[in-house]
This record gives C-alpha cells, structure tokens and sequence, in this order.
C-alpha cells in the first residue's frame, strides 16, 4: 500500500502535515500548527487523523510553527519514534516549541478567565512549555545532502530550500511495488535572499509535493524592497512618528536588521533607533551565527572579515518586559517584533500603542493569513479590538512584498523548470485555493504535467505513473459536508466572541437585538448553504420540521397497527 493523506496544508497556507503509508511503514511530513481564524485553530484541538503511537518517523522541513507547532501535541499524545530535519531546525526548535508552549498555556489562561466569568468549563492548553521540552528528545539532525536509509523500505536525503536557517527539501526514496521517488518542497525560498544560501536544484521526482503560497503573486525586485523599506523610514520620521513591523522571529528579522545595517552605512536612511523586541529573535539572532553552514557567500565573507551585519551600534534588543515596555514612549524609531501576524506576542502591545497615531506606520513584511490580525489591517479594517480594547486604526498600513522568503509564482516556475526529468505528477499545497488554482493552471499549460490539488483530509493512493488524480465520488461528497461544518463552526465562534462581548460589558437591548440578527443570518446561510445535500442532516440531526414530520409519520403508523389489532 502506498497513500498519501493530507492531513495540514492542504488549500491553506498553515498546519503543515501529511501522512505517507508505504507498506506497512507511517510516516509524517511535518506536523505544524493551524493559524488565522478560530475555525482553522479549532483544527488543532482535534484528534489527529491518525494515531501517533504508529508513526515510526517524522520529517520536518523546517522550524516554522505552521510547519513544527503540533509536534510537541503528537509526542504527549503517544508519538516515539524518530524526527529527522536538519541540525539548525534541531536547534531553533530548541528556542521555538518551548516558546509555543508558553503561548499555549498563556492563551488557554485567557480564555479560561472569561470562562469562569461566563460560567463556562474551562479548557486545557494545546500543550505546555514541559510537553514541549519533552518532544525535544526525538529530534534527530542530519547533515544537508546525507543520504540516510531508514529500512528497505525508506530512504531520504535533505538539501537546502533557501527559504530560512536550516530549511530543507525532502527528497524520500520509498519501495513499495517499485521504487518511487517524493520531492517535499517544504516552503521554498527564492534566489539571491541575504545571509542563507539560495534553494537547490532537483533533478528528478516521480511525484512533486510542492507549496504554492504565492502561486499568483510576483514580488519586488531585491533592490525595489531596500528602496521601498528607505522609502516608508524616511516619510514616517518626517511625521514624527514609529515604524511597527510585525516580523517572523526567525527568518525575516535577521534579514532586516542586515538591510537596515546597509541602508545607515550608505546614508539612505538616518540612524534611528531599531528595537528587536522579541525574546525568541534575540535568541535566533544569536543562533544564526552558530551555523554558517547556511550562510550565503556574501555572509561568510563579512564573518571572515570580523564584521557581523546583525548586530550594529543602532540596534537594540530587549529581552526583558521592562526593556519592552519602555518603547512605548520612544518616537521616531523602528520596533520589530512578534508575531508575524499578529496574532499573539509582543506586537500586539506595539499595535495598540500605535494604531491610533496617524502619524506611525504598520509595516508588513510577510504573509497574513486568512482570519489574523495582520490580515484584516491589511484589508482595511478601521477599528480592532486589542485587550478588550476598541482600537481606531489612524495609522499608515503599507506592506512590502519583497521582502518574503517564499518564491513567488515566477520563482516557482523557474525552480520546477531546473527539473532534467519532469514529475509524472505535480501536488500543490500550501496556498489558499485561488493561488493554488492559478499556479496549476500555469504548471499545467508549461511542462504538460499532471497537477493536483487535494483538499483537507483526502487520502489517495499513489497511482502508477501518468494518471492524473481525482477525487472520488464519496470524497467529493465529505469535502463538501466538511466545507460546511468549517463555515457553520467558524459562524459559531464568531457568535461567541460576540455573545462574550456582550456578557462582559453589559451592553444594551439594542446590542442584543442585534446578537439575534446575527444569529439569524448563520442560520439563513447554513440553510442555504446544505440546501440540496441529503446526507447532511445526519451530520448535524434532524432538524425540528424533519422531528414534527417524523413525529407525525409515528403517531398515524401507531393508529394503523392499532387499527388492524381490532
């Protein structure tokens, strides 16, 4: 038996993680967490799809919580095998799972407060910074460009994927019925990034399983984004005003504070102040000059020069919550901090600090997802709540696309097209449906190949080579039962923060009259929404028209059997 489940990842760009049965052998590809809005999170609480006590290994591509997050979950829940990624992963998620795990538990604390004022049960976290710790121990590192052979059945190789310290592709040779090769991309990274070396070249795949963040979206050049970046440094200062930037801790704030270093030397910008004011950057900063392994050429030269781009008179780390809120007097100055998207840490203090002042700027320097923070700024949203606060967004949102570490859709073309022997087949995960529809259009029409883009928990098994696949019937049935669970859930968390809103600043009648015009509509569109689809109310039990009618069949079908007695 050879299948692959989609189990994380799959027409979204978080929760990374797909379950490959080959014989008798289960392994994982990354095990990350979900991120956006409350439905996507609610994943996370969920039973895994499968059982982790018979995973044997698990391969991990790179450090990011979307990509690494629910491993420290997978081992309390019974996993005991081997996680094999390369030996700077190891390291960062030394720094980062212990970090979630705090996280967690302070989240989980939140929101048992307003339980017990609700009167509510309360829920555990996700798991804890000791959960964390523990999963540590499985970690294996391995060299890039290793070969390793697990059992007959399985061997792999990592090489670099140019997309942040330590990032992998995952070439998995596996032997059932033949011998089959998967390229993972993992994220891939794009070419001429500053201080880690571009993605290697792949040469063959039978099947490609390959992410498609930016499947139709082309970023700035490298030099427009160190223009573009000088450009909203020098307005914001003209006003008076800070420059937020909601940064990965790993990744995109080294790669910053490099380009912040060279636009002081060449007088592009003055040399204002720049506050690192994230805990786990300051760490990863201190780690990324532990492996040069991943450095670029560039880098390399710089550190045998006994220059380090990361650390200049201008650059301030605060590691210390005092340090931190210290900032919030300073004007004129830079603040990079986490989450990247907003959605938890220190950045959500920056935010609320600065929102309001039309004379500061939001800066975005990587991707938002659907349902966070980040994203509804980047649309527009004109008040947020931050702490129970009603926040009025005055403040300048812009957001440099340049600056991600993911390929753009060019790039993706580029990297596939280095291929000596095409993919008989092309999966693309990691993107959000209209990306992910774009990018296999274009692969399609390209290299006259296969492409694929499975949905959430589809399973399929591996053809032989030169089929395309397809859902099958009762698949595509579930994928749509399981689309309407997603909207109905993601309604009912949006009615319950409301319904919380309500309870807790004993708002008035009109505020509840409108409660119940909401919960009026979730209703007309779940109707709407399963109107035509016959097996749903198994799903979600018969509705109270179905119990009358029901009751009614019961009571007449009583009155025959009655009658024919007599």
């Amino acid at each position: 038996m050879l299948s692959l489940k989609f189990c994380g990842g799959a027409r979204t760009v978080t929760g990374s993680c797909f379950f490959l049965q080959v014989g008798q052998k289960k392994v994982l590809i990354d095990c990350g967490m979900f991120q956006g809005g409350k439905a996507l999170r609610m994943r996370n609480f969920l039973d895994f799809p499968f059982n982790p006590e018979e995973i044997e290994y698990l391969f991990l591509t790179h450090a990011h919580i979307d990509h690494s997050g629910l491993i420290p979950k997978l081992v309390k829940e019974g996993f005991r095998g081997d996680i094999y990624t390369t030996r700077a992963t190891a390291d960062l998620c030394r720094i980062m799972l212990p970090d979630s795990g705090h996280i967690q538990e302070a989240e989980a604390e939140w929101e048992n407060r307003k339980a017990r004022r609700a009167g509510l049960s309360e829920t555990p976290p996700l798991y804890t910074v000791e959960d964390a710790l523990a999963s540590l121990q499985y970690f294996r590192g391995v060299n890039y460009d290793e070969i390793v052979t697990l059992s007959p059945e399985l061997t792999f190789r990592l090489q670099n994927s140019g997309h942040i310290l330590g990032s992998a592709l995952l070439e998995l040779w596996v032997t059932e019925e033949g011998r089959k090769k998967f390229v993972f991309t993992g994220d891939l990274g794009r070419e001429r990034q500053f201080i880690i070396c571009d993605p290697d070249v792949i040469e063959e795949a039978d099947f490609l399983i390959m992410e498609a963040t930016y499947g139709q979206r082309v970023h700035e050049a490298e030099g427009e984004k160190e223009r573009l970046l000088a450009e909203v440094i020098n307005s914001t200062l003209k006003r008076g005003g800070n420059i937020v930037v909601p940064s990965f801790a790993v990744g995109r704030t080294q790669e910053l504070i490099y380009i912040l270093n060279r636009l002081i030397d060449r007088g592009e910008i003055p040399p204002l102040p720049v506050y690192i004011d994230s805990p786990m950057a300051i760490k990863t900063t201190d780690l990324f000059i532990r492996h040069k392994e991943c450095f670029d050429l560039e880098m390399r030269a710089c550190l045998a020069r006994g220059e380090c781009p990361l650390h200049f008179p201008e650059a301030n780390f605060t590691p210390t919550v005092q340090e931190s809120r210290a900032i919030n007097e300073v004007h004129g100055a830079m603040i990079i901090s986490a989450s990247g998207m907003c959605d938890a840490g220190r950045i959500k203090h920056h935010l609320k600090h600065n929102l309001w002042r039309p004379e500061s700027t939001i800066l975005f320097v990587g991707y938002q997802a659907e349902g966070t923070l980040g994203r509804r700024l980047l649309e527009g949203a004109r008040h947020v709540t931050l702490f129970g606060e009603d926040i009025a967004v005055r403040a300048r949102i812009t957001s440099i696309q340049g600056f991600s570490a993911h390929a753009d859709r060019d790039e993706l073309l580029k990297w596939v097209g280095k291929f000596k022997q095409k993919p008989s087949q092309i999966i693309l995960v990691h993107g959000e449906t209209e990306a992910l529809e774009n990018m296999a259009a274009l692969l399609g029409t390209k290299f006259q190949v296969h492409v694929y883009i499975p949905s959430y928990l589809e399973e399929i098994s591996m053809m032989p080579m030169g089929r395309e696949l397809e859902p099958s019937e009762e698949f595509s049935a579930r994928f749509k039962a399981q689309q309407i669970i997603n909207m109905w859930e993601e309604s009912i968390a949006d009615f319950s923060s409301l319904l919380f809103s309500y309870l807790e600043e004993e708002k008035d009648l009109d505020s509840l009259v409108a409660l119940e015009e909401r919960l009026g509509f979730i209703a007309r569109q779940l109707e709407q929404e399963t109107r035509g689809l016959k097996s749903l109310p198994l799903l979600f039990g018969p509705s109270r028209k179905e119990r009358e009618e029901y009751s009614l069949e019961e009571e007449n079908e009583q009155e025959n059997l009655g009658e024919e007695a007599s």
